[in-house]
């Protein structure tokens, strides 16, 4: 068994890959050898490695471009530095070297008939990552998907593996509720047959899903798969039959899923892409059926959406949101913009559209949203003046809350 430390000197940047391809054994080596080797910088995005929410060496910095899983606890504590960013310029920032850049983490699949890994569930950023790392180093995990359409590597690519037999981190199970399918049959009532999808996860984009059941010949075009979208293949509603690229194909750079999701994977034309590619403008704007689905912590009377800040702290991230939205808005077919009206309960009860972002920090900018849907209803804002948007946005916030934004709009009229 080797050390991870071995490859790492002091001064060192180290990333690793994320969601259910993280390589959890090799990042809690780096983990217990920052103390003797330190000082390291490290690179994550989503994790659900509860070794990363706690105390961290003090010789470790982490970096990520949100406060995603358990990163938000490192945010509230004042341990993450958030690298405010694009999904998309990810690649870049690799290349450059302003992301750490000396040693990958990585977990792949088990070498296949030709001796070759992919790298299952999580090509996204790890692929154009590897280009321009120094050091590479491997989990094999024997239950890791082997996956279509990312880089296919030998064993020589690495300076150490280690072989493991574990199961992937599943996506959180979590229902959505009556609000949630609310909120989801209104954003299926404004999506087109033939439409290309793009969506996150968690429980609303699942129940949006679900809403989908009815429609044909969607496409798909994302930056991560679920059991939902699988569902939708079975069913034959994801046919991909009418996309403008990669006809037939669901494309996506992670999958984050049931084991019966990942075990479903190859059953599919399900090809795993690099971010350079899935959330490259120059792709996505080829794709004149894409439609958006995104959700947001906050969004205000002009229509700006804040997906990243509460309570100064990191929940969220720019990521591929405007990446997609901008894309969708702009040569696509319909950005669209998803949340709960309220947060909280009772008197606790906050308004989700609100007369000035919370947060302080504009995600997504009002030109790039289409629709704003609660489960109050859709407020549609292409074409719309100022004062419209706040109008139509206010008949969509909770009825308990709209008289205070009428009167918080006039004021700002009358200033």
């Amino acid at each position: 068994m080797f050390d991870v430390a071995d490859f790492l000197d002091p001064g060192d940047g180290v990333w690793w890959g994320q969601g259910s391809a993280e390589p959890e054994p090799l990042v809690n080596q780096v983990l217990d050898a920052v103390d003797r080797v330190g000082p390291i910088r490290a690179f994550s995005g989503l994790t659900w490695n509860e070794r990363l929410s706690g105390d961290l060496p003090e010789k470790l910095t982490v970096v990520s471009y949100g406060g995603l899983g358990q990163l938000r606890s490192l945010s509230r504590y004042g341990r993450l530095d958030v690298v405010p960013c694009h999904y998309s310029a990810i690649p870049r920032m690799f290349a450059t070297g302003q992301l750490p850049n000396d040693v990958g983490l990585i977990q792949v699949s088990a070498p296949g008939p030709d001796g070759l890994v992919t790298l299952g569930t999580g090509v996204e950023y790890v692929a154009d990552a590897i280009l321009h790392t120094r050091t590479l180093v491997a989990e094999i995990n024997h239950r890791m998907p082997a996956t279509v359409g990312g880089p296919r590597l030998p064993l020589s690519a690495f300076a150490a593996v280690i072989e493991t037999d574990r199961p992937l981190r599943e996506a959180p199970a979590k229902a959505g509720d009556t609000v949630d399918r609310a909120i989801a049959s209104n954003v299926a009532s404004i999506v087109d047959d033939g439409s290309t999808i793009q969506i996150g996860v968690g429980s609303l984009p699942s129940a949006v899903l679900e809403a989908l059941a009815g429609h044909s010949d969607l496409g798909f075009h994302s930056g991560m798969i679920t059991d939902g979208v699988l569902t939708l293949v079975e069913k034959g509603v994801i046919t991909g039959a009418r996309k403008e690229i990669d006809p037939g194909v669901v494309v996506t750079g992670a999958a984050l899923c049931t084991s019966d999701g990942y075990r479903r994977l190859g059953e599919h034309p399900v090809e795993f892409r690099a971010a350079s590619y899935t959330h490259a403008p120059a792709v996505l704007s080829r794709l004149g059926s894409l439609v958006s689905i995104n959700s947001a912590i906050e969004v205000d009377l002009l229509g700006q959406v804040g997906a990243e800040l509460a309570r100064g702290v990191h929940i969220g991230a720019v990521g591929g949101q405007v990446d997609f939205s901008r894309a969708a808005s702009l040569t696509g077919s319909r950005s669209i913009i998803a949340l709960r009206s309220t947060v909280g309960s009772g008197e606790q009860s906050q308004s989700t559209i609100v007369p000035a972002l919370a947060g302080g920090v504009v995600t997504t900018a009002r030109v790039d949203v289409d629709a704003v849907v609660t489960e109050h209803g859709v407020a549609m804002l292409t074409g719309c003046t100022v004062a419209e948007r706040a109008l139509r946005l206010i008949e969509v916030a909770a009825p308990e809350h709209r008289e205070h934004l009428e009167r918080s709009l006039a004021e700002q009229e009358n200033r």
